[in-house]
């Protein structure tokens, strides 16, 4: 392949490299599209549950483990799925070799567990590429500039793909895990939810923000930095089947539905009482009233169990006659406040109650067409 021929980056999430079954069906497709013409660079995640394994083994050993420490650890998964995916690729034959994120150049802060992705400097892949292979990189990690292995957070290796795609200027930038595309909601909990053929990559951010699970917020809001084009794709599938995000505003209809339901509510409580959580604090409302995301804080009792359920879209904010209609469609649950922001209305509500606010929204607003 010559210098001008395009490259993909595909990144694999942990479901579809669960087993050797899986990565062996992952080499396959990454070898489809080589043969396509495409040179391709493949992130891939740890194997289906390690890192919460790896996790609770250290939690076994140690009730408060060092963050660095835990960022060695845990950054074995992804070395373990890269090495033996780019042994798969070279079986069906083609050539392949693995990095780490380090090795790839993903240069971090000194943040670990939740390291902030500074530069990328990606000589080694690039190498690679020129010489016909598949550069296969350890997704979720980097390396600070003090050399301290990192780790970028939840969804961290959507970002690693986001960020290399950006850097190596790659045509487009696939999300490949076992859903097939961006929903308007989520189908498991909303039967009329429906797979959106194309959405503008700032609808994909405000969707992720609100709880929408096939795209990590952070690789969204990273790839709108960088006019990265994404595309979310079932694995199972063809290469650029599903959802495609180009760069791009919210429409004016209403695109979906999302909720948020792993927040505590803090109520009365003043900036200070939060020392130690301030990464944890999604929004301040109103009243010294915290939401706080539960994610990480290992089911900590704070507060009250709460969700934010969310539709997207500018005719929500733009006409007070379709923000009524919402209103009206969760009438009889226990919503204790509603906001509007941006291109987004939000509801507050108690958690068991957030799927059933989800199914009215989106009866209302996506399947009625919120006129």
């Amino acid at each position: 392949m010559g210098p001008d021929t395009p490259i993909v980056v595909q990144k694999y999430g942990g479901s579809s490299v669960a087993d050797v079954a899986g990565l062996r069906a992952v080499a396959a497709r990454v070898v489809q599209t080589v043969r396509a013409g495409h040179q391709v660079v493949v992130v891939v995640s740890a194997m289906g549950n390690t890192t919460n394994e790896l996790l609770a083994l250290a939690r076994e050993v140690s009730p408060r483990p060092g963050r660095r420490e835990l960022d060695l650890l845990v950054s074995v998964g992804e070395r373990v799925s890269m090495t033996l995916l780019a042994m798969a690729i070279e079986d069906l034959g083609v050539a392949a070799a693995s990095f780490t994120g380090s090795q790839s150049g993903i240069i971090t802060d000194d943040q670990h567990v939740s390291a902030q992705v500074l530069e990328v400097r990606p000589y080694r892949i690039q190498r690679a590429l020129d010489q016909g292979q598949v550069a296969i990189v350890a997704g979720f990690q980097g390396v600070s500039r003090g050399g301290e292995v990192t780790t970028l957070g939840r969804g961290g290796s959507d970002t690693t793909a986001v960020v290399l795609a950006a850097a190596l200027g790659a045509a487009w930038c696939e999300i490949c895990s076992d859903v097939d595309g961006v929903y308007t909601a989520d189908p498991r909990v909303v039967p009329g939810a429906r797979r959106l053929d194309t959405l503008p990559l700032d609808a994909a951010a405000a969707l992720a923000q609100a709880g929408s699970k096939v795209l990590a917020a952070d690789a969204v809001e990273q790839a709108r930095r960088w006019g990265v084009q994404l595309v979310a794709s079932d694995t199972r599938k063809p290469a650029g089947s599903g959802t495609h995000l180009p760069p791009g505003p919210v429409p004016e209809e209403i695109v979906g539905v999302a909720s948020d339901a792993l927040l505590v509510r803090l109520d009365g409580l003043g900036p200070a009482a939060l020392s130690g959580l301030e990464g944890a604090v999604r929004a301040w409302l109103p009243g010294d009233l915290a939401l706080v995301d539960t994610r990480n804080l290992h089911e900590r009792e704070l507060g009250q169990p709460v969700a934010v359920v969310t539709a997207v879209g500018r005719r929500l904010v733009r006409h007070p006659a379709v923000t009524a209609r919402a209103l009206t469609a969760v009438a009889g649950l226990s919503v204790d406040r509603w906001w509007a922001s941006g291109e987004a209305l939000s509801l507050l509500l108690p958690r068991e109650q957030a799927d059933e606010a989800q199914r009215r929204l989106h009866r209302v607003l996506v399947e009625g067409g919120g006129a």
